[in-house]
């Protein structure tokens, strides 16, 4: 079989369509329900935290024992069935999701075999590359990770169309990241990485954004990079994307006048956060900008709610690595690193904070 069959339902836009209309119809209903039981009743479960929390335990900060306030809010009954709910849902995505492709591994792989060396941009693999076990997690709990799953790349294409209830299905809030960069006050951008790209969503809107300039895509997972690299040559997008580590990059100094780092931090280990701010500083050009957007930073004012909800990610949405991030003094790091550091634009997730990073001219 062809991919031209696996893919016989076609695209919806740049959306690949399930190989199945039942798998399509399943999907849209596990959106649904994540749009309502997930986003839309959290600020109620938040508000019932919060309560419970304040008469139980007073005043709350950074320093308050997490152990102590998921010992309030674990025992309401919304915030634990919101829990469950969120588990759920999210394995119903994926299981479904990966279901309706599966049967088509081959095909697919095949496809993105014969894209590999074919332009407008270049795909490059190092052979003796190794994924280091820190990666090989399986983060949101899509099967096999970002690097062990061979069609992980269109698995993650259609299940974080679900994921984002449907407001990303053009890549819109890739699209909506790409138009807040900061770029260098020089105004020279002859040379853009997407760090940690995965798909290249961002990759490829960059290329609509900076036309004339040089753009590079680089992720750990190697179905990640082959796949964002397919759909690059399909749509005829000259980017180049590299299946490379953050913090070992092996690019040359001073390249980039601009990186952009869309919610890479909280996904590793603090030990690579250290070394991949360090790696950044080096690789940008002085008076480059590193954008980024991530999840917020702990302070004395985060909600108990809030901590809640982060640990709860940390646990049952495979996300082991943001509580490091999210209670280690990033800017701190950043700073210490050379950068000037500023607070970035704000978008439409106001849940993210964003940082403009200046490496000194």
């Amino acid at each position: 079989m062809s991919t031209s069959v696996a893919l016989s339902r076609g695209y919806n836009g740049i959306l690949p369509r399930t190989t199945r209309l039942s798998d399509e119809s399943y999907l849209d209903f596990v959106e649904t329900f994540r749009g309502i039981a997930g986003y839309g009743t959290f600020a109620t479960v938040a508000a019932e935290g919060e309560k419970a929390v304040a008469e139980a335990l007073g005043e709350t900060n950074d320093t308050t024992d997490i152990k102590d306030i998921k010992e309030v809010i674990n025992k309401l009954p919304l915030p634990a069935t919101w829990q469950r709910y969120m588990r759920t849902h999210q394995e119903m995505m994926w299981r479904r999701t990966r279901g309706s492709f599966e049967p088509f591994q081959d095909d697919l792989v095949n496809a993105m075999d014969d894209a590999q060396n074919k332009g407008p941009g270049k795909l490059t693999l190092d052979p003796n590359f190794k994924v280091p076990n820190y990666a090989r997690r399986e983060i949101h709990l899509q099967p096999g990770g970002y690097t062990d799953d061979p069609i992980g790349g269109i698995v993650y294409h259609y299940g974080t169309k679900v994921f984002y209830a449907g407001a990303n299905d053009q890549d819109e809030l890739h699209a909506e990241i790409v138009d807040t960069l900061t770029p260098p006050e020089d105004g020279k951008v002859d040379k853009i990485l997407d760090l940690a790209c995965s798909i290249g969503q961002c990759t490829l809107i960059l290329k609509d954004r900076y036309p004339d300039s040089e753009i590079t895509g680089l992720d750990v997972g190697l179905p990640m990079v082959k796949y964002a690299h397919w759909q690059a040559v399909k749509r005829g997008v000259d980017v180049n994307f590299v299946q490379g580590l953050s913090e070992e990059t092996k690019i040359d100094a001073d390249k980039f006048d601009m990186v952009l780092s869309y919610i890479l931090f909280h996904e590793i280990p603090v030990r690579v956060i250290k070394e991949t701010v360090k790696e950044m500083f080096r690789i940008l050009r002085p008076g480059g900008t590193f954008c980024i957007y991530e999840f917020p930073s702990a302070g004395p004012n985060m909600p108990a709610s809030q901590r809640w909800m982060i640990d709860y990610d940390s646990i049952n949405n495979c996300e082991p690595y943001s509580p490091g991030f999210v209670y280690m003094d990033f800017h701190k790091e950043l700073k210490d690193a050379g950068f000037n550091v500023k607070p970035g634009p704000k978008n439409s997730n106001g849940f993210l904070q964003t940082i403009v990073a200046t490496k000194p001219a």
